[in-house]
């Protein structure tokens, strides 16, 4: 065999290795940051911006799902909203949702199940603006997880509302046999329908 031609067949070998090689390593990076929210990628917005549909204030912490193993933590700019793994407020700064302040946003870890869970800051509702989804949601007092139709929209909106599939861990729709807390998720679903926007 020609000196060219096995230098050309030893390349392509070393190429395509290099390419297992990559893939493998990537993969590997990625199952070893998938459950560590602080190695994921991140951005701090420095102005108002709309995500998710939803009015971000400024010092809001925006968590990506990891790409590639060599993404930098913190970005210089926006990624894909849809990576978005959760939404952060600056402690201290609430948004209204629902007429409860919330304090963050975190997209369901199995994706499959379209939705998200919001987490509420309790000690800032107001005692005189209680509304009866609000008072059975501080009954729980826990996260409210939400099902949607479209996963590209994380604010109150009642219409792309399908379901709340958990109050916390005492209150989950996978216990269908447990009829109170079928009935509780019910009535609390049945309450938030009937907030004004």
């Amino acid at each position: 065999m020609r000196p060219k031609k096995l230098f050309i067949i030893i390349g392509a070998i070393i190429l395509i290795a290099s390419g297992f090689a990559y893939a493998y390593i990537n993969a590997l990076a990625s199952a070893l940051v998938i459950n560590k929210p602080d190695k994921r990628p991140f951005f701090i917005t420095t102005k108002p911006v709309i995500i998710k549909n939803i009015s971000l204030p400024v010092g809001t912490k925006i968590i990506y799902e990891k790409q590639y193993f060599w993404e930098k933590y913190e970005q210089k700019k926006l990624l894909n909203e849809k990576d978005i793994v959760s939404i952060n407020f600056r402690k201290g700064t609430t948004i209204n949702w629902g007429g409860m302040p919330i304090t963050s946003i975190v997209r369901f870890y199995n994706t499959e199940i379209k939705g998200f869970s919001v987490y509420a800051d309790f000690d800032k509702i107001y005692k005189n603006n209680r509304t009866p989804f609000l008072n059975l949601w501080l009954n729980c007092n826990s996260e409210l997880g939400i099902i949607v139709e479209n996963t590209n929209d994380w604010s109150f909106n009642k219409k792309n509302v399908l379901d709340i599939e958990s109050c916390g861990v005492n209150n989950q729709r996978a216990f269908e046999e447990d009829k109170n807390q079928q009935k509780f998720l019910d009535e609390l679903l049945s309450e938030l329908m009937k907030i004004k926007d």
